[in-house]
């Protein structure tokens, strides 16, 4: 680390000089009265909530046992920045390490996630990690990592402003899934129903669902820098074709697949992968042609477009694709699968109206996200600033 100057009171330590790796075992958790299992894959990226845990009926090996107001740092491939701040009693995989301030009246143990949560903390972790498939560091390594630490009540001021722009970040990621959890609730009531007993093959002509041209018909050859784009499944994210690097092939051969050929208001969705991808096909983009691996969902006339995309769009919707899909390794769709999804439509003013409303609802939620993100880079140039305001490299 480079020689740092330091403001008055503050001082430069070793992690291991105010910290303690804390290695309780426990067990029988159940027996013990521990009732929470927490993995690696249970603790979200730069998130210091533990939401998700396991629990000791469904079997585990680990025994590693933490307490409330210890930090968890997950050692294993570290670039995840994965810590988590405990505010409950259980057991944890081993690899994540539970760190204790050695001396509350010299670390603060709130300041201490913070601390790990530092791009300079994460550093080091990388820096000392040793595994090619699956790095991981130690904390013999950990405790060599020098920092600033200011003074106690500095901590404590600084601490409190972290964890208010935590609380902000939580809230506003509470509202985000409460109007998601509204939107979906609507969805499945009004459009995904399994009550009605209609589907998306009754809105669409025979010929609605198609899949896209199989290699025989479109080989690599065929495909150049000019001419009729053609969308594949990479092209389409969040709800739109992404035409950047799309692919093309010359008029010609566009003539020869004119059956893939698309209209306004198609429906995109890919044909195995990432089952949730879906998009709408805009009225610049008509005459593009449906790809190799992607499926076409075109609608009878006056069939409400958007309402349909809404449905197919939604939670519900997505765990029924993935529940009747084909294959166990890569899930696979067809044409027959995708006319069987559940979906009912009320009468066209009825679907008119609730679309308007859910739009009003989404754009609501595009702003709560955008904000909440907003929060998050803040929350993290606080983290980086207030930690490390004490030193300045000379």
């Amino acid at each position: 680390m480079k020689s740092r100057s330091l403001k008055a009171g503050w001082k430069m330590v070793k992690f291991g000089d105010v910290v303690k790796n804390i290695n309780l075992v426990e067990r029988d958790p159940a027996k013990a009265g521990i009732d929470r299992i927490v993995g690696l894959e249970h603790i979200d990226p730069e998130n210091l909530h533990v939401k998700r845990w396991d629990i000791p009926e469904n079997g585990t090996s680990f025994t590693r046992k933490f307490v409330p107001g210890q930090t968890l740092f997950g050692k294993r491939r570290a670039y995840q920045r994965k810590v988590a701040f405990a505010e409950f009693e259980g057991i944890c995989s081993g690899d994540i390490l539970t760190f204790e301030s050695k001396n509350p009246k010299i670390l603060l143990p709130e300041l201490l996630p913070f601390i790990c949560q530092t791009d300079e903390f994460f550093n080091h972790a990388l820096g000392t990690s040793a595994g090619s498939l699956s790095p991981r560091t130690s904390w013999s390594a950990l405790q060599n990592f020098e920092f600033p630490l200011p003074p106690l009540d500095e901590q404590k001021h600084i601490a409190e402003i972290l964890w208010a722009a935590d609380e902000a970040v939580e809230k506003y990621a509470t509202l985000t899934k409460e109007i998601n959890q509204y939107v979906e609730a609507v969805i499945e009531k009004n459009l995904t129903s399994t009550d009605s007993g209609s589907v998306l093959g009754d809105y669409c002509p025979s010929d609605g669902v198609r899949i896209g041209p199989f290699g025989s018909l479109l080989h690599a050859k065929d495909y150049q820098s000019q001419g009729i784009p053609v969308v594949m499944p990479a092209d389409i994210e969040d709800g739109v074709i992404q035409k950047d690097k799309v692919a093309r092939i010359s008029f010609q051969k566009a003539k020869e697949l004119e059956n893939y050929c698309l209209c306004e208001n198609d429906i995109l969705l890919p044909r195995r992968g990432d089952l949730a991808k879906r998009a709408i096909v805009l009225k610049p983009q008509a005459g593009w042609l449906c790809g190799t691996g992607t499926i076409r969902i075109r609608l009878k006339d006056g069939v409400n477009p958007h309402a349909v995309f809404l449905a197919v769009t939604s939670a519900s919707a997505n765990r029924w694709l993935n529940r009747f899909a084909v294959g166990t390794t890569m899930p696979n769709l067809n044409a027959s699968t995708i006319k069987k999804m559940p979906l009912h439509l009320p009468d066209r003013p009825t679907t008119a109206a609730l679309v308007d409303d859910l739009k009003k609802v989404l754009d609501v939620l595009h702003r709560v996200k955008k904000h909440y993100q907003s929060l998050v880079n803040l929350r993290q140039v606080l983290v980086e600033t207030k930690i490390m305001e004490g030193a300045a490299h000379v």
